[in-house]
């Protein structure tokens, strides 16, 4: 055998020409004559790590420090060994050593850099990257992990700026191509995104991580074919790859393919049990298939694991509105748990509002939504857009919508202001709302997705309000009123036997300003809703009963409200109503044939009961062609449905509830002149639906005056609506100015 320094010379040679097994045999015959070889040890570290055994990599590289104390590359490799193995704070301590031993080491402070982040330690690591761009400016690698620090910091335009150098330094950089894509993606930058992950695969094929960022760019383009085939293509290279599951999991759910949905997002969970955003995104499936408890349960473990992530508790509380028989108490303590969750950390960078006390003064309004575009929220308040008094309110919109249509451009013309809110932090975006000096801040989604309430939860604007998003409170305690009305706020036994008495007027409250909630007041209009068909002009048909010879029921509620004390009601009804038909709007999956067998058990046979899927508006609201009834379910009631079925000339049935969310049927026919359509008890719905079904005549009169019923009633006069909700937001104001806010 040659002799050690030869020996080694050519484990060197082997090792820098990728021969690992062959470097590492020349190791292992030098320690076994020279076990005090300390380069032998160091190299056998560094080619364990490699081959990814890091145990023994870090047992051999600590030989060689235990032979060489001073040997800083040794102390940086090793911290090299350990955070390859998952142990961060064993490496920062190792690179912490090997800084001590060479201060100017640029590697060291670029590994230092990686390792913080890795903890969390966010701006740390940035310390430590733009210390190591100090040393070596050219540093493309520092450049490039400082630009994904600086977008998980939020800081997206300067995240972008630092990858383009780092691709300026080395334009063939595949990682810094995705990297930039990824920030340019959280900018709502989706074309130049998909250009940099595509820029990426061209230099780098085999590159999975790009994969699944290309299918993520498509998806938020609507391309979903596309996306799932990008993220099969991250799948081929990378079976055990989770983020690609869940992601490819997102697509098939848009597209309403449910079962193989949930079986995406339950292949990430094998991968990583701990991946919370997966069992946030397995609850959303749940929920789409009417399973609420599974639903609940998927996002309570989310929230476990992540209990400082908004967006999955506000997915809980959400569905928790949908569990029957849920007490209305366990709702609240949910709600004041994610308060001081959520809420009251942030609440301590509140700081004072400078605004002008004026009480009569030009107020700025600032509406914050995901869903200025073609959605349910777009279309209930774009009647107030429509007829806002621009000399008393400057409005700016706040909007979160990916993706533009022609709805959102109404509604940027119909703005004073319009702000992206895409790519915005909740600290940046907060900022931005006191820079614009708002006044009042009205929240759109409460707990739905996309929604914002971290941001209100700083108070930006002296005033905050929440609406249109669904009649229920936030639990922010940041936010202090609510706009409803009475028919949503009335108690329960207030209607009773009084139903009959009450007409199409709300019952008389003390005050139009009541506390409902700690912190929180409620402001009446009219109307919670202003209904707008949207100009889409779908004439009303005679009712199928006629030509069909039996009533046709329906539900084009999302499927999630369907629960099984509804359809229990439903059968009730069919079983009492002869030949009558059942249709259903759902996605596809093993949901459906769970309820043709729950109801089967009830007497009801499957050729009674017809499923439908999610089609455009226009052929959506040509669905209720085929319906004479709709039945509303509950405990969460339709809402815009239901105004949508009466346009359709389709009466509406409904139960109502003690939570606002409950009584959307109770609010929306009784300002429609029919309360005789709600029932106060299960036995009373089932006697108004089959009471109904069986008076053709009354009928065919619904049909052919339920449309201008609507147009001569509040539900559709959008000035009057306008103003009740203006002299709102100026009550509201002055009493901020006179310190009662």
């Amino acid at each position: 055998m040659m002799t050690a320094p030869p020996a080694f010379a050519l484990a060197l040679q082997h090792h820098q020409a990728g021969r690992l097994a062959e470097a590492e045999a020349l190791c292992r015959q030098i320690l076994g004559v020279q076990r005090d070889h300390i380069d032998a040890w160091h190299l056998l570290g560094i080619i364990a790590c490699q081959a990814g055994r890091h145990d023994f990599a870090a047992e051999a590289i600590r030989r060689a420090i235990e032979l060489d104390p001073n040997n800083s590359a040794a102390h940086s490799n090793l911290g090299e060994a350990c955070r390859a193995g998952g142990r961060l704070e064993e490496a920062f301590a190792s690179y912490q050593r090997a800084l001590q031993l060479n201060p100017n080491d640029a590697l060291v402070h670029y590994n230092i850099g990686i390792a913080l982040s890795g903890l969390g330690r966010l701006d740390k690591a940035m310390d430590a990257y733009r210390r190591a761009l100090v040393l070596k400016p050219d540093y493309a690698e520092a450049h490039n992990d400082l630009g994904s620090a600086l977008r998980n910091q939020g800081q997206l335009d300067e995240a972008v700026a630092a990858h383009r150098r780092a691709l300026a330094l080395r334009p063939e950089y595949a990682e810094a191509h995705n990297n930039l894509g990824i920030a340019l993606r959280d900018q709502g930058q989706f074309d130049a995104a998909i250009a940099a992950y595509r820029r990426a695969l061209a230099l780098k094929p085999d590159y999975a991580q790009a994969h699944n960022n290309l299918g993520n760019g498509l998806q938020e383009q609507g391309q979903l074919d596309e996306a799932m085939a990008c993220y099969r293509q991250a799948l081929d290279l990378k079976p055990d790859y989770p983020e690609a599951h869940n992601n490819l999991g997102n697509a098939l759910r848009k597209q309403g393919r449910l079962e193989e949905a949930t079986a995406a997002y339950q292949r990430a969970l094998e991968l990583r049990p701990d991946y919370a955003e997966a069992h946030f995104n397995l609850g959303n499936a749940r929920m789409d298939q009417g399973r609420l408890d599974e639903a609940t349960a998927a996002y309570r473990r989310g929230i476990e694991l992540m209990p400082g992530v908004s967006a999955g508790y506000s997915s809980l509380l959400l569905t928790l509105q949908y569990l029957p028989g849920l007490p209305e108490s366990t709702i609240l303590e949910e709600r004041r748990r994610w308060n001081r969750q959520i809420g009251e950390p942030l609440r301590r960078s509140t700081l004072p509002h400078p605004n002008d006390r004026n009480p009569d003064r030009r107020l700025r309004v600032g509406y914050v939504s995901p869903d200025f575009r073609d959605h349910v929220v777009g279309q209930n308040v774009r009647p107030l857009f429509q007829y806002h008094d621009h000399r008393q309110f400057d409005v700016v919109c706040y909007s979160g919508a990916a993706r533009s249509d022609s709805v959102t451009e109404e509604f940027r013309r119909l703005a004073g202001r319009w702000r992206s809110t895409v790519g915005v932090g909740d600290e940046a975006l907060a900022r931005m709302i006191r820079e614009d000096g708002v006044d009042l801040l009205v929240d759109l989604s409460q707990h739905t997705a996309g929604n914002r309430l971290p941001v209100f939860a700083r108070k930006p604007a002296p005033v905050q309000v929440s609406f249109a998003g669904y009649p229920e409170s936030t639990g922010l305690d940041e936010i202090e009123y609510r706009i409803s009305d009475r028919w949503l706020e009335a108690d329960a036994s207030e209607m009773g036997d009084r139903r009959s008495e009450m007409g199409a007027s709300p019952p008389e409250l003390r005050t139009p300003i009541c506390d409902l909630r700690p912190a929180e007041r409620v402001f009446f209009i009219d109307s919670f809703w202003c209904y707008d068909p949207r100009g889409m002009e779908v004439a009303i048909n005679e009712r199928p009963a006629r030509a069909n010879r039996r009533v046709s029921f329906g539900s084009l509620n999302s499927f999630c409200k369907a629960n099984d004390s509804v359809l229990k009601l439903w059968a009730r009804i069919l079983r009492q109503t002869g030949d009558s038909r059942l249709v259903l709007l759902s996605g596809f999956g093993s949901h459906r044939e769970r309820t043709l067998e729950f109801l089967a058990q009830e007497g009801i046979a499957e050729t009674r009961v017809e499923f439908v899927e999610r089609r455009p508006r226009k052929a959506y609201l040509e669905l209720y062609h085929r319906l004479d009834i709709a039945l509303d379910p509950f405990p969460y009631g339709g809402h815009t449905t239901s105004l949508d079925a009466l346009w359709m000339g389709v009466p509406v049935v409904s139960l109502a509830g003690h939570a606002p969310v409950s009584r959307g049927g109770l609010s929306v026919l009784s300002n429609a002149g029919l309360p005789e359509l709600v029932a106060c008890s299960e036995e009373d719905y089932v006697r108004i639906a089959t009471g109904l079904a069986g008076d053709l005549p009354r009928l065919a009169n619904l049909r052919a005056t339920l449309r201008s019923r609507m147009e001569s009633s509040v539900l559709m006069d959008a000035p009057r609506f306008a103003r009740q909700i203006e002299a709102a937001y100026r009550a509201m104001w002055r009493q901020w100015v006179g310190g009662e806010g």
